[in-house]
């Protein structure tokens, strides 16, 4: 019996040995996990129970010069209710008063509210949806109800992007976004001048609560967002209206592929008016793509004006100097320059030859004059500042190219066909600025698109007229310039255009495109009027370029295609 006794001592002893050892080892782990690892697990808990959420601020809106509203971020809102934050008396006393006020709201019957409610409330649901795409109006309205209170009320907030005026203007206003790559991509002014628009976001801390579900902790912001500046524009909405409208009329009437017009102020570079106007596959048209600033390509006869720049600032001839247009043709190396007029125009003045848009005319006086010299030519091109980009703020500006002598494209050919606007390649954006210099006397201004940064009515920046260059000409070469111009439309090419109680200036071109292609085959034409109005004291310059008009009739000259938008906006001022 004692030895008996004795074994069950000696288990005993053990036994609480064995738990003195275990009360030691979790002593041990506690305290290390206490205050050697605590650090780390507090941090870990919070990690996966309470994270800081960013509440993006509010993109500031853009204006057209008149204040009219072009783009603006509207608030849209997800509320939800976390049913169990209510004390018990509380929730029974308002659910009905609630559930009605969400009804009269929202539409639906009264009912089927009070019935979510008093679910969520014994599930213990706390994230209950009440509704989605809820506007500010009725948010605020919302936290009027009973028991939609801080704490109660689970607020997400998104932000949509919206255009008031429709497509006015709507490739050059632009967007933002984020590629499917996470990369951030955008176009127009929306991009060129987010870091105004966009503000700073706000941070805030939320609980997971439940199958991925968050609430605020509380109802105030860590961090407040700061709101995004305002952008005015320099776009006039009367002006743009009437040029998006004319210039798809005749889009539509003539089945054109694509077109672009713009309208700048003339003394500051302000862009009235741009629209970029493109088919789509189903035949009906929009604004895709903005041509007036990447697309780039041969112009025709508008380059003209180029010529004759060059020609009077190097004195090599005067507007009076006569040529003999051939019976319409002259020939280069084999190649033949032709007359749109069959059988020419005969003897003419070179005034005269630009008025009726002569390429003979043009070929021999460009190319009699600096055959033996390209180089001249080539320098007076890059002192108008053809060779340049703009230099505008927006992704995708079109890069010209004008042939000069050392390059490997250069040939025999490359002068006289540079001389009716082929082998060269400029935007028509870039092509306006040129002939604005003109209207203005010489100074060529820089296309701008916004005038003022603000904050409510606070001027941030200002954006006044840059100067590219002070004189791209003499005043003499001006005035020569724009009498010619004057009679265009008076006599020329354009007299279609021609009114006798307003008065404008301009060149038309009709260039063809992609002419090597296919044997010839899918050649297709560009129509194009430039110029300006008044002509006696120029207010706006414009432009207007009609890509692949339909050719059936025979009727896709510029002065046809392309001038009638030009027109209607000069009389429309």
């Amino acid at each position: 019996m004692a030895v008996e006794d004795k074994n069950i001592s000696y288990r005993i002893y053990l036994v609480a040995v064995a738990i003195f050892f275990m009360a030691i080892a979790i002593t041990v782990k506690l305290t290390n996990i206490q205050w050697v690892q605590g650090n780390f697990y507090r941090k870990l808990a919070k990690e996966r129970t309470v994270q800081t959420f960013v509440i993006p601020s509010n993109k500031g809106n853009i204006y057209s010069s008149d204040g009219s509203l072009l783009a603006t971020s509207i608030p849209n809102y997800e509320i939800r209710f976390d049913a169990v934050a209510p004390k018990p008396e509380d929730f029974q006393n308002k659910v009905k008063a609630l559930s009605d006020s969400l009804s009269l709201l929202f539409g639906k019957p009264s009912s089927f509210f009070q019935s979510e409610l008093r679910k969520a409330r014994a599930s213990k649901n706390r994230y209950l949806l009440i509704a989605r795409a809820v506007d500010y109006t009725d948010f605020t309205r919302m936290k009027t109800f009973p028991l939609m209170k801080p704490g109660t009320i689970i607020v997400d907030q998104k932000t949509v992007r919206r255009h008031p005026m429709g497509e006015i203007a709507r490739r050059t206003i632009g967007y933002e976004r984020v590629k499917p790559d996470g990369a951030p991509d955008g176009k127009g002014i929306e991009w060129a001048y987010r870091n105004y628009l966009n503000g700073k976001d706000g941070k805030i801390l939320k609980q997971k609560i439940a199958k991925g579900q968050w609430k605020p902790l509380r109802d105030i912001s860590e961090i407040e967002p700061q709101d995004g500046y305002d952008i005015v524009s320099t776009i006039d909405v009367y002006v743009q209206d009437v040029a998006h409208h004319a210039l798809l009329e005749q889009l539509t009437k003539y089945s054109a592929d694509h077109g672009c017009v713009v309208v700048m102020e003339t003394k500051t570079g302000y862009i009235k008016a741009i629209s970029n106007i493109g088919k789509s596959a189903d035949g009906t048209y929009n604004e895709t793509e903005n041509y007036a600033i990447k697309e780039a390509h041969e112009p025709g006869s508008t380059y003209k004006l180029a010529d004759m720049m060059a020609l009077l600032e190097d004195k090599k001839v005067d507007t009076s100097t006569v040529y003999n247009t051939n019976g319409g043709i002259v020939t280069y190396f084999g190649k033949k320059v032709v007359d749109s007029h069959k059988g020419g125009y005969g003897s003419i003045s070179l005034a005269k030859g630009f008025e009726k848009s002569s390429n003979t005319v043009m070929v021999q006086a460009v190319y009699n004059n600096y055959k033996n010299n390209p180089s001249q030519f080539v320098n007076q091109l890059k002192s108008f500042g053809l060779y340049n980009k703009i230099g505008l703020p927006f992704q995708g500006e079109g890069q010209p190219y004008i042939p000069v002598p050392t390059d490997k494209k250069w040939s025999n050919i490359s002068l006289p066909w540079m001389a009716f606007g082929y082998g060269v390649l400029i935007t028509p954006l870039q092509t306006l600025t040129f002939y604005n210099s003109v209207a203005n006397n010489g100074e060529m201004v820089k296309p701008q698109f916004v005038s003022e940064i603000k904050e409510l009515n606070r001027t941030v920046k200002k954006f006044d007229k840059i100067v590219m260059n002070p004189s791209v000409c003499s005043g003499e070469t001006v005035s020569k310039l724009k009498a010619v111009l004057e009679n265009v439309v008076k006599r020329g090419t354009a007299s279609s255009l021609f009114s006798k109680d307003f008065s404008m200036a301009g060149k038309t071109g009709t260039a063809q495109a992609n002419y090597g292609s296919n044997g010839g085959a899918d050649k297709y034409y560009i129509s194009s009027f430039v110029g300006y109005f008044p002509a006696d004291n120029p207010k706006y310059s414009c432009i207007v370029v009609v890509h692949k008009p339909d050719t059936s009739n025979n009727s896709y000259y510029g002065a046809d295609v392309a001038g009638p938008v030009f027109k209607r906006i000069a009389l429309s001022g």
